[in-house]
């Protein structure tokens, strides 16, 4: 009878540390971009705006990002030139100076997000389109 009584008490314990996580685990299930194999979610996205609109807006650029994207490709953004592009790494984190990896957020001068793309699968140092989801 008491182990019952252990494991009802500890499901509870685990229903309201999940309830009370700061995270919408709906809105994190959600992927919202797909560069290659990685799944961003808007959380990681807006981070990653946020930063490099920032560091823009400072004119503080961390190992030359954010700068200028030129859209060598031809893409076709909603918003006008000029574009900027940052890193958003695979590994969820917001960038800090390291390696950029393949994925990037591009972005006008007013801090619109245009896109996500990725070097990922795309030929010598191109981009291709990250998967609108």
């Amino acid at each position: 009878m008491k182990l019952f009584i252990i494991a009802i008490t500890l499901a509870s314990a685990v229903a309201v540390s999940v309830s009370a996580s700061p995270v919408d685990l709906n809105e994190r299930a959600t992927c919202v971009y797909t560069c290659g194999s990685v799944c961003y979610w808007q959380e990681d996205i807006d981070e990653a705006l946020t930063k490099g609109y920032s560091l823009y807006e400072s004119d503080t650029p961390v190992n030359s990002y954010p700068h200028q994207y030129n859209n060598y490709e031809g893409f076709s953004f909603p918003t006008s030139a000029p574009w900027y592009e940052f890193p958003i790494l695979s590994s969820y984190v917001v960038y800090t100076g390291r390696s950029p990896g393949a994925d990037r957020i591009i972005f006008d001068s007013n801090g619109n997000l245009d896109s996500l793309i990725t070097h990922t699968g795309a030929s010598g140092n191109n981009f291709k389109a990250c998967i609108k989801n």
